[in-house]
């Protein structure tokens, strides 16, 4: 289900200073909120909180209860709380909308749990948007404070860096960022390779620029992460490399166990300072880690020697990476497509052909993911298990 809001809520290949400003007028609207079962209603496809104390924010005094239109990802919490099904709930709200009403109720009725809502306040006409249904332990990490946390991070790493590209979805953010001036060479990994876009040889350009991504989630959908990424200068392929990332989840302590002063929930400015300093230290320590030659070096050497796998089968073989990766069968047609103009039939052209299908897709979730699971690809291919 796509959200229709007067908030923007996603962006995609954008620059840095355009998800800037999507997280700052996204932060002005945020509306946080524990509540307690009872004061949660099903109201048609929307949900109703009642009775919920006012929110304090940098924008003054909120009204939290009222009417919130629930994203995917607030159906998903939703469902998975009150133990609900989500593929059943995803069907009554698209065709049973008064049995969507009735089940949300009848579950909520038997529950004396507390929850977060995490919501966004529209505009004029515009419906206020519930963006995530979530547990009271949930420690907030907002996407516009992790931003600005990790690139004081940066720059405390003293490197300079450029941004690839930014993402936000309903999920997640991602910030793409390479350092041009830590590069090795990859002769053997791009011997054979050419860009499916452009035709150029990788044998002509055969740099590997290092670099990283940092990703964040406001609703549910991971922890931040500082992940490193490898980028072929060739054709813009990225390689992250997810058994290297820097994690930092969000778990903590309720946030209105004695924390409240006539029903406006006061944060803890001390506790959110020392998450965002724990996030710049990790985002330096990453950065010292990822953006050195020596561990660029180090990763290109293990992938050339896995990638010189000849396939004797090349559609077979993306046959079976494509159904044990979970592509699907529109995927599995690009990657090949994109293996055969690349040219390289190694297993090192199959993960060329799967970073560079993932620079295509327009969801950033599902490109991302992709990204993610080229390293297992070139193995799936090289080993054929």
């Amino acid at each position: 289900m796509t959200i229709v809001s007067p908030v923007p809520l996603t962006t995609r290949n954008a620059d840095l200073g355009d998800l800037h400003a999507l997280l700052r007028d996204q932060h002005a609207r945020k509306v946080d909120v524990p509540v307690g079962a009872a004061q949660i209603r099903a109201v048609g496809t929307h949900l109703q909180l009642i009775g919920t104390p006012p929110v304090l924010s940098d924008a003054g005094v909120t009204d939290s209860s009222g009417l919130y239109l629930p994203t995917e990802i607030c159906d998903q919490g939703l469902a998975d709380k009150l133990g609900i099904p989500p593929a059943y709930l995803r069907r009554l709200r698209e065709q049973r909308p008064g049995l969507y009403e009735a089940n949300v109720n009848g579950w909520l009725e038997t529950d004396d749990r507390r929850f977060l809502v995490r919501a966004l306040r529209g505009t004029g006409d515009g419906a206020d948007v519930a963006r995530a249904f979530l547990s009271d332990r949930y420690k907030l990490i907002d996407n516009l404070d992790v931003l600005m946390a990790a690139l004081d991070g940066v720059r405390l790493a003293g490197v300079d860096v450029r941004i690839d590209g930014c993402d936000l979805t309903e999920r997640r953010m991602y910030v793409r960022v390479v350092c041009e001036q830590v590069a090795a060479l990859a002769p053997e990994l791009l011997a054979d390779y050419r860009s499916p876009f452009t035709g150029a040889s990788g044998a002509d350009n055969p740099l590997v620029f290092a670099g990283f991504v940092i990703s964040n989630s406001e609703t549910g959908c991971g922890a931040f992460t500082v992940t490193p990424r490898l980028l072929v200068q060739v054709c813009n392929n990225g390689l992250t490399i997810n058994a290297d990332a820097h994690r930092h989840v969000h778990l903590g302590g309720r946030l209105d166990g004695g924390e409240t002063d006539g029903g406006i929930i006061r944060w803890s400015g001390d506790t959110q300072d020392k998450n965002l300093a724990l996030i710049t230290a990790k985002t330096r320590d990453a950065i010292t880690t990822f953006l050195d030659i020596d561990y660029v070096k180090a990763k290109i050497r293990e992938l050339t020697e896995v990638a010189g796998a000849e396939l004797a089968d090349p559609e077979k073989t993306i046959q079976t990476v494509a159904t044990k990766l979970r592509f699907t069968e529109e995927q599995q047609r690009d990657i090949l497509r994109h293996f055969i103009r690349g040219g390289d039939l190694t297993a090192g052209g199959v993960m060329h052909a799967v970073t560079s299908v993932a620079q295509t897709i327009d969801d950033a979730d599902t490109a991302h993911d992709m990204e993610g699971q080229a390293l297992r690809a070139l193995h799936l291919a090289a080993t054929g298990t």
